[in-house]
């Protein structure tokens, strides 16, 4: 079952969401630089004419390699065990369940953002993206079931 959010707990833990998805978009990073670089081995050796491959140097880089995905996967789930859902790990977009009139809608944030300032149906994503207004935060009050 998801954990739903009020506007309130959802801001009061920005900083800690704030600093797991900066961590997972570096991570995410390094993964792929990483994998390009993985990626780029078996090339390089045909570019050489098939020239002995450094077996000590591509065993540590499948090792970091394999280190830096789990290092991301961990930053990932870092995120979601706060509750809240990485919909977007380039831009550092993400989602807070919350409650509107007795449905579930998401409460939307981006790093970069100094607060949440919009909210958006299940279906409808960043691109449905509302302001989150008097209205909202009329129907929003006291309906969560924490």
């Amino acid at each position: 079952m998801p954990r739903f959010f009020t506007l309130q707990q959802a801001e009061a833990i920005l900083p800690a969401v704030e600093a797991a998805i900066r961590e997972a978009i570096s991570a995410k990073a390094e993964s792929e630089r990483l994998d390009a670089e993985w990626q780029a081995v078996p090339q390089r050796v045909a570019f050489l004419g098939g020239v002995q491959l450094d077996r000590a140097r591509a065993i540590e880089l499948k090792n970091r390699r394999e280190a830096a995905g789990q290092a991301l996967q961990q930053a990932v789930e870092n995120v979601h065990e706060l509750g809240c859902l990485v919909k977007d790990l380039d831009i550092g977009l993400i989602d807070f369940p919350t409650l509107l009139k007795g449905e579930e809608v998401y409460l939307c944030w981006k790093l970069g953002e100094e607060r949440i300032r919009f909210w958006h149906g299940v279906s409808e994503g960043f691109r449905g993206r509302k302001p989150i207004d008097s209205g909202f935060l009329e129907h929003h009050r006291g309906e969560l079931p924490n």
